[in-house]
């Protein structure tokens, strides 16, 4: 039925644009390239329970190195992933017991509240110890490379948009379900098995969640790509973590300015977070962009974002420029948010994408 219903998700196999830029990802997809998760496994560590947080770094720098010339190795079919043995102790666990560490001390997100989620206190995003799910469902609303893409929305998020059109999911209006990370795999199996081409981590924003996805993919036994769907408000360690882990970076590129993003997202410094966020997912993984426009604010994000994407990204980054905006939850308190956008000011920004010299970006 989605071939029907999303004809683009067909036609994009055969898009070059989209497989040069994504070419890592369309090979685990159809089950020709291992997920960076399933190679991690097999890298093998050694630890003790005791290390100190700062030795735990050191190992996993290491092994970081380690991690991607294995799968330099295994892309260009000099070893084989089955022919590996699977460790007492991998990278992905060593990943984990660092995750499970900053719990004590939450700094996942660039707002550091330092709370110990562990024993129970919550912070800005309100996300405890356990896992707590919105949704799980086949999603034929994303980037055609990703539909039918297997979608988990979590409870919170890292930052407060006030046009959020997930808003009952961010801000807990919703009750959510408590989800095991066991059970949680058992769900990432289904969907791959089902016919999704990934595994879309969301919310919400993921981000809170780390250490428990960390956890959840431990336990998932099938090759399917691993998607980062985020706000690009994470932490250093955060984006240290993901290395390795996630396959495709799809992050939102909200702002070109901190002034707009405290004001209408209660975002400090959120430029600085962003840009190197996704720096780090090209170097670490793929890109996808999200480019969100916002009525009256062309000139002072749109333009802003992306020529930064391609001047720092390069003009090939897979970019989509979203006109989906529409008032959501507190947008009316923003004038210049009241309203969707018009046809004037989608006609400019394609403009603006190409004046930017980007060539690979969908609307």
């Amino acid at each position: 039925m989605w071939r029907i219903i999303r004809r683009d998700a067909v036609a994009v196999l055969e898009d070059e644009k989209a497989r040069r830029s994504l070419s890592r990802y369309f090979d685990v997809m159809q089950d020709s390239k291992p997920a960076k998760f399933l190679i991690a496994k097999k890298i093998p560590t050694d630890f003790d329970e005791d290390d100190s947080l700062k030795d735990l770094w050191s190992l996993h720098d290491e092994l970081l190195e380690e991690f991607y010339e294995l799968q330099e190795q295994i892309d260009s079919k000099m070893r084989r992933i089955e022919d590996l043995k699977t460790p007492e102790k991998s990278f992905l666990d060593l990943k984990e017991k660092i995750a499970a560490r900053i719990m004590e001390n939450c700094h996942f997100c660039i707002r550091r509240c330092g709370v110990n989620r562990l024993e129970g206190e919550l912070g800005y995003c309100r996300c405890g110890s356990q896992i707590v799910v919105s949704s799980i469902f086949e999603h034929l609303g994303e980037e055609p490379e990703l539909v039918p893409s297997g979608t988990i929305f979590t409870m919170g998020c890292t930052i407060r948009c006030l046009h959020c059109q997930n808003w009952t999911i961010s801000q807990w209006f919703e009750e959510g379900e408590i989800y095991s990370t066991k059970r949680l795999a058992l769900a990432v199996e289904h969907l791959r098995k089902s016919g999704c081409r990934n595994v879309n981590l969301v919310g919400g924003e993921p981000t809170p969640w780390l250490q428990q996805w960390i956890q959840t993919f431990k336990y998932v036994n099938v090759n399917v790509p691993i998607v980062w769907n985020s706000n690009s408000y994470y932490s250093e360690e955060t984006a240290k973590l993901l290395a390795g882990f996630v396959d495709v970076y799809l992050l939102d590129f909200k702002y070109g300015n901190n002034k707009c993003a405290e004001r209408i997202s209660d975002a400090p410094n959120y430029w600085e977070a962003c840009t190197r966020n996704h720096l780090h997912g090209k170097k670490y993984g793929e890109l996808i962009i999200r480019v969100l426009v916002l009525p009256g604010h062309l000139d002072c994000c749109t333009k802003t974002i992306l020529n930064w994407i391609s001047k720092n990204l390069g003009a090939d980054t897979r970019t989509n420029v979203m006109f989906q905006y529409r008032p959501e939850w507190r947008a009316y308190e923003i004038p210049e948010l009241r309203r969707r956008l018009n046809g004037e000011e989608m006609k400019r920004a394609i403009e603006l994408a190409k004046q930017a010299g980007l060539t690979n970006f969908i609307t």
